[in-house]
């Protein structure tokens, strides 16, 4: 009994875990797993990404480098920017998939589509071809895992992401006003 009860002693309480330095953390790890899980059913399955499936690829990296910031931020405001930009870019990551889902993969090419476009200008392809480099298009790419398209499993961490993101800020903001 004695050894539970020191056990959950070093537990942090329900109220420390949902802060916003345990979300961040939470959303970074969620966030750098979510691409792992994309190479890996790249270079072992060998589903080829197609324009989207890359652009969601550096919106979860993009969140993933926010959180890491708003971690190592000591400060609270700064935090909360960085915070504030995991929310819009969940936000961008759920309109990817859902245009993926919904209007790129119903044709035969994402060929300069506004993903390629992106893609293109921040020179991730060139730069780390093996993450970055699409390499069919979306109609060819279309992948179902569990016989849900993959771009809505990507859409619904997306979204979890952006409510988790909402409350912790919601909830920081109110902890700050409430002690000045």
């Amino acid at each position: 009994m004695k050894t539970a009860l020191s056990f959950t002693a070093r537990l942090p309480s329900a109220t420390a875990v949902f802060s916003g330095k345990w979300i961040s953390l939470a959303i970074l790890v969620c966030c750098l797993a979510a691409v792992a899980i994309a190479l890996v059913s790249q270079h072992v399955y060998d589903m080829q990404p197609c324009p989207w499936c890359v652009l969601q690829r550096a919106i979860f990296l993009a969140m993933a480098f926010a959180c890491g910031l708003a971690l190592a931020t000591p400060e609270r405001v700064l935090p909360l920017l960085f915070n504030a930009l995991v929310l819009l870019l969940s936000v961008a990551g759920a309109a990817a998939a859902l245009w993926q889902h919904f209007k790129a993969a119903s044709t035969l090419s994402c060929s300069l589509s506004q993903a390629e476009r992106w893609m293109s200008t921040l020179a991730l392809d060139r730069l780390i071809p093996a993450v970055f480099a699409p390499r069919t298009s979306c109609a060819d790419g279309a992948v179902d895992l569990l016989g849900i398209p993959y771009e809505f499993w990507s859409l619904a961490l997306f979204g979890v992401i952006g409510v988790a993101q909402a409350a912790a800020m919601v909830r920081a903001w109110r902890s700050m006003h409430a002690r000045s």
